[in-house]
């Protein structure tokens, strides 16, 4: 959870709603003309105003060196692009998410969290070439475009595509919830197999046009893979389920006949591709951040901790910590029941009685003043009412943490029968809500990337010296591309590490 509370709230504004069927314009990369909702200049409008979302949601890596690397690299691919003439902007999102995507008018975003999965500048141009693609070819225009003539707002249509993208399958239906759109959730979430078929075309024209190998859309998606074959061969080894977690994958499906696509585009292309551009890229993410950074909050093992904030919980045994750009949620093993953490505006209210008056507006119910770890706290139980005049149940708790924060400490569950089995676990884990002590701020140091010489012993070395407590020696082979096969490199070869 970010030290600042965040919610990505789409206003569908008047010049939003495009009438009628919109107006005739040449496509850049077929040179057809095709009907459309969004002009050139709707696009770069939209995109500007989504843009400023996005950055708000997820944040950027407050790193220079690294955003000016990854806007270099999508630079050069965009002057080789159908649409050269857009100001593309390319950002390095601070999330661990694997995932990229884009916006229509030139918005490319890469995460931090699919950087530390590639192995190469190559390999990073075939992520961002393949988002190129989709905006010259106008993909999310046209996505609108269908949308608008389900009714939907095109810029509801086009940004809610763009983050359920970004977010992958497991953040879809929690994002169009809040913008009241579920309905089109599925239908929005995914490009269509002709658009994507045409973004990995695109990407490989573009790539062999600055003197990249196309193979490495392939390389790309094989690391992306092995990433979630970790991930399951970490979940079994844990006895728990394979997770089904976002990815770039997840967003892009890359079914079997797909990959035998690229692989057919990318035979088509034939040049000295010797440079793939693997000292430049190791460079450029030299110290970047691995996993949950400061700013967000970083989980270590059943603990979170956010130094910013001051705040500490513990999950119950055998829960999980989801820290999510606005909430911490403590969520037990089903998956079907937990606590929600948020950090509340200040524009909620300064005492508790005026953030139930004003935030929770309980139709009835009652209070009772608590006490969590030397911390002021009220427990709220009864009737709310949302913003669309329906009434649940609800139980929830406010506490004032360090620095006169206030948090909404919300239970959850699938139903009522599954709320009251896990409520022992819920209250569990709100008691452990707390300051951050002095202890506790020494581990609240996050992870970040180190290029450093193999060792003669190896991986398994390596492992030796990381902080990573889970099949360490396996996921430094992840990130070096040696995961269940794979090149292994030489003693002495510069490699990723984890300190």
């Amino acid at each position: 959870m970010d030290i600042r509370p965040r919610a990505l709230v789409l206003s569908l504004s008047a010049a939003a709603l495009l009438a009628g069927c919109g107006t005739a314009v040449v496509n850049p990369v077929t040179g057809q003309t095709e009907r459309t909702v969004m002009s050139e200049q709707d696009e770069i409008e939209e995109g500007r105003e989504a843009h400023a979302e996005i950055v708000k949601e997820f944040g950027v890596v407050e790193n220079p060196r690294l955003q000016a690397y990854v806007d270099g690299v999508g630079q050069k691919l965009a002057k080789q692009s159908h649409r050269a003439n857009l100001k593309w902007t390319f950002t390095v999102l601070d999330t661990p998410d694997v995932n990229a995507f884009a916006l229509p008018g030139g918005y490319v975003y890469v995460t931090r969290g699919i950087m530390a999965y590639l192995d190469s500048e190559a390999e990073l141009a075939g992520v961002v070439g393949h988002e190129i693609g989709h905006v010259t070819a106008r993909h999310g225009a046209q996505r609108a475009t269908r949308q608008q003539r389900a009714g939907i707002g095109v810029l509801a249509a086009t940004v809610l595509g763009a983050v359920l993208e970004s977010q992958g399958y497991s953040g879809a239906g929690r994002f169009a919830s809040d913008v009241s759109q579920s309905v089109a959730a599925g239908y929005i979430a995914s490009y269509s197999r002709e658009q994507e078929l045409q973004a990995d075309e695109l990407g490989a024209e573009y790539l062999a046009r600055n003197q990249y190998n196309p193979q490495n859309m392939v390389d790309v998606i094989g690391a992306l893979k092995a990433q979630e074959r970790y991930a399951a061969d970490a979940a079994k080894a844990e006895g728990k389920e394979a997770p089904s977690g976002a990815n770039w994958l997840s967003s892009h499906p890359s079914n079997d006949q797909r990959l035998a696509e690229i692989r057919q585009i990318a035979a088509k292309y034939k040049g000295d591709y010797s440079e793939d551009g693997r000292k430049r890229y190791q460079q450029a993410i030299d110290g970047m951040a691995f996993g949950e950074s400061a700013e967000q909050g970083l989980t270590r093992g059943r603990n979170f901790y956010h130094e910013g904030l001051g705040i500490a919980l513990t999950a119950p045994q055998g829960w999980k910590i989801d820290n999510s750009p606005s909430a911490i949620l403590l969520v037990n093993g089903a998956g079907d029941a937990g606590l929600v953490v948020k950090l509340l505006s200040p524009q909620a209210g300064k005492t508790h009685e005026e953030i139930i008056r004003n935030a929770v507006k309980p139709t009835g119910g009652q209070t009772q003043q608590r006490n969590l770890n030397g911390l002021a706290a009220t427990h709220f139980t009864g009737v709310v009412r949302n913003s669309q005049g329906q009434q649940s149940n609800a139980r929830l708790t406010l506490v004032t943490g360090p620095g006169n924060r206030n948090y909404v400490l919300q239970y959850a569950a699938r139903d009522a029968a599954t709320l009251q089995r896990n409520l022992a676990g819920i209250v569990e884990a709100e008691n452990s809500f707390r300051a951050l002590g002095a202890a506790e701020r020494k581990a609240a140091q996050p992870w970040k990337i180190d290029i450093v010489p193999l060792p003669a012993g190896g991986f398994a070395e390596l492992a030796k010296r990381s902080p990573l407590t889970t099949m360490a020696e396996q996921q430094l082979r992840l990130i070096n591309g040696v995961y269940n096969g794979g090149t292994e490199p030489k003693v002495g070869q510069p490699v990723k590490v984890v300190r």
